[in-house]
């Protein structure tokens, strides 16, 4: 058995489920600290998470590389579903299986064990390694990744390079890498109306009726075109509720929830303001309330995206893409604090899925690429 697959069934063995680690960096810390990191835990609110780096010996004339990635796994759902218990690494047909076998355990066990090797290939390595592990990324993300980037501000700390083991692959490993991500921007929208009987309705100011003309200008709004990177921001309404259940009440209120995927080619301020705008060209009486889970980020081709590709093609023979689709990742976190981000890692097609798997075949090949990025950025 390769160290990579032997650490990736290790951590898949601790049921560390949002927000709990289970030790899965205490595991880590060990490992780390034998090749010479200097391991930090931040605690928040039951969120466990590690900053752990290695300075090369160029000092702060030196690039610094952070690997980053999270140590919790979804819920596993109905268990009787399983075909074998999702935190008992089992093998069979060619795969892994296990929760967290694709987001991300094998992420993680490639960054350790690349690191082992690099290390002790390169002892004298001019650049820095690091690493940024939370166990808070698969639920509110608010006391995980962000804290740690928050405290590293403080400190004054530059991240030149970071690599996020998200489940980037599609086809075959190596074959897309995302280099952002889109923002994501919701809205609570209470339009106010008058509730009275349906046969009297100049009693009464139906709020659906005062709705309905400013929310298909709101569908039929091009909000942007996207750009070289990122495909044209959507809009889209995930729930419209009003009334009693009574066929015979106008309603006096109407709820709708709507949520934004914005690029780079708009801004928070923008799309807010021209929401603003059509409901009161249309005399929408309303409140609206907004929050913001995501801000995008995008990494434009450079150091990072060619090294990555390079090592891909050298260990694969695959040609990437770089891609902004997907959801976000805590990319948006970091990216505040390091101009060059990515995100690389195994297939993402049983990622939250019963039986979640990896192709072992793709174990070593995939350790293999982040020592290749290490050399050709740190050593």
């Amino acid at each position: 058995m390769s160290g990579t697959l032997a650490l990736t069934e290790q951590l898949i063995a601790r049921a560390s489920v949002t927000p709990d680690d289970q030790h899965c960096q205490q595991l880590l810390i060990e490992r780390l600290a034998a090749i010479g990191l200097a391991c930090e835990t931040i605690e928040s609110h039951g969120v466990t998470n590690l900053w752990a780096v290695r300075r090369g010996t160029a000092g702060t004339a030196g690039k610094l590389l952070v690997f980053a990635g999270h140590t919790d796994v979804v819920p596993t759902g109905p268990l009787e579903q399983w075909t074998s218990p999702p935190f008992e690494p089992t093998q069979r047909d060619g795969r892994l299986y296990g929760r967290g076998a694709a987001d991300m355990k094998t992420s993680i066990a490639g960054f350790v064990v690349a690191s082992e090797e690099f290390v002790a290939a390169h002892p004298d390595h001019r650049g820095s390694i690091a690493f940024l592990i939370t166990s808070d990324e698969e639920g509110p993300a608010t006391d995980g990744t962000i804290k740690v980037v928050e405290a590293l501000q403080a400190r004054g700390e530059r991240l030149d390079y970071c690599i996020v083991g998200e489940p980037t692959s599609s086809a075959t490993l190596g074959d897309m890498v995302k280099n952002g991500r889109r923002g994501s921007m919701s809205g609570r929208l209470i339009v106010k109306g008058v509730q009275g009987h349906i046969a009297y309705p100049h009693l009464a100011k139906n709020p659906v009726h005062e709705l309905a003309p400013a929310l298909a200008e709101l569908v039929a709004e091009r909000w942007d075109d996207g750009n070289e990177y990122f495909p044209p921001t959507t809009w889209q309404v995930s729930n419209l509720h009003s009334g009693t259940g009574a066929s015979n009440i106008i309603p006096g209120h109407a709820e709708l929830l709507f949520n934004f995927r914005f690029s780079t080619a708009s801004t928070v301020e923008s799309l807010q303001s021209r929401v603003h705008a059509i409901l009161d060209r249309h005399g929408v009486e309303y409140d609206l309330q907004w929050s913001i889970s995501g801000l995008p980020f995008l990494t434009p081709r450079g150091d990072l995206s060619d090294a990555l590709a390079k090592a891909i093609s050298d260990e694969t023979g695959v040609t990437t893409e770089l891609s902004t689709t997907g959801g976000t990742s805590d990319g948006r976190f970091i990216a505040r604090i390091c101009e060059q981000v990515v995100e690389f890692g195994p297939l993402n097609a049983s990622i939250h899925k019963i039986d979640e798997h990896i192709d072992v075949a793709f174990i070593e090949p995939l350790k293999n690429i982040y020592r290749r990025v290490l050399e050709q950025l740190v050593a």
